[in-house]
């Protein structure tokens, strides 16, 4: 019972590469399933699956030891009834062929996020709930793909007899290469390129994120969390939310980020201008960067997610969570927002993704 086996799923993602080392570090031996699992932290143990072969992930979890499941990743679609059939159907593969393999699973940890009070990216401003966000807010009563896989995780529990916890961090900033989406990175490669060729770095989101009250979630922080949760008693089946602990205003943040760079921040005009527009002929600018810095990303589409920027800086609701039930139950890290971007902006200059200026 003291063995700590577990098993991240989606360990090249930017949750699951953090928890990965994370683990690592704690002494945990870490299977990392992936579709590519050789860009997962070096010492994990890679198991190359993917998640919509059930037969394959039978045999990849039915080879290894596990004790403890974290599920990190989640797979898009193009409507929200689809992400629904998709992510439920992954989570059970995995579920179901640990049982099959008669692993005595301990815990299971889901990440999920703050679209869980907010619904689908299409959905946001639909519903407005009030903040700062409480775990026992009830459901939306709209499709929502979290909500599938917490019924197929809480109906595996029941079954099996392991643990579970549910975890709900806002907009993930860390490193990682290549995951889905990576606000972090995202701005980095934005103000390289703003320095790089003279553009204006300016804040593209709406007014109401320049003025109002925001939150992030440190990929670090979350690993932090999930471990806790996954090796606490007080902590079994519960949902939290995953917030640094501090909040900020981007028209303070944004001067600051721009200082790391030796840039001046352009004046904000109060308006919403979509970086996926005036970053569409980036591709060939970042390879010219790149092969002039020697950086090992020439491949802009591998860092920078614009969409997913745009989707966070164009939110006009409030998005602060409460963090209350966590630290009642002894997890009491807390992060600050500001070290998180520039702890990021620096390794990724020691890792050669971006130029150290």
């Amino acid at each position: 019972m003291d063995r700590r086996d577990a098993l991240v799923v989606g360990a090249t993602g930017i949750v699951g590469g953090n928890l990965s080392e994370r683990l690592l570090a704690g002494g945990w031996t870490v299977h990392a399933m992936a579709r590519n699992p050789s860009r997962a932290p070096k010492g994990t143990k890679p198991l190359a699956v993917d998640l919509n072969d059930r037969e394959a992930v039978f045999d990849a979890i039915a080879s290894v030891p596990i004790s403890h499941i974290f599920q990190t990743t989640w797979t898009p679609a193009d409507t929200e009834a689809e992400a629904c059939e998709i992510n439920a159907r992954h989570l059970r593969n995995v579920l179901d062929a640990a049982r099959s393999a008669g692993h005595p699973l301990r815990h299971v940890v889901l990440v999920t996020g703050v679209k869980h009070y907010l619904g689908p990216f299409k959905d946001f401003g639909r519903f407005l709930p009030d903040t700062p966000f409480l775990e026992e807010t009830p459901r939306l009563p709209i499709e929502n793909f979290y909500y599938p896989q917490e019924d197929v995780l809480f109906e595996a529990a029941a079954r099996d007899g392991f643990t579970w916890s549910v975890h709900r961090p806002n907009t993930i900033v860390g490193y990682a290469v290549g995951a889905l989406m990576n606000a972090g990175v995202t701005l980095a490669c934005y103000a390289v390129i703003a320095k790089e060729t003279g553009r204006p770095f300016v804040f593209t989101g709406v007014p109401e994120q320049w003025n109002m009250l925001t939150e992030i979630s440190d990929a670090r922080l979350i690993a932090r969390q999930l471990e806790w949760a996954a090796t606490t008693p007080s902590a079994a089946n519960t949902a939290f939310n995953t917030g640094n602990g501090d909040i900020f205003r981007w028209r303070k943040m944004w001067g600051r980020i721009a200082d790391f760079f030796g840039l001046e921040a352009a004046p904000y005009e109060g308006k919403h201008v979509k970086l996926e527009e005036i970053m569409a002929d980036a591709g060939p600018i970042w390879r010219e960067i790149a092969a002039r810095h020697d950086l090992v990303e020439p491949e802009l589409g591998r860092l920078a997610t614009w969409w997913h920027t745009d989707a966070d800086l164009g939110r006009v609701v409030e998005c602060i969570s409460d963090m209350a039930r966590s630290r009642k139950a002894g997890f009491l890290d807390y992060q600050s927002s500001f070290d998180t971007y520039l702890d990021l902006f620096r390794r990724l200059q020691d890792e050669r993704i971006i130029p150290r200026y």
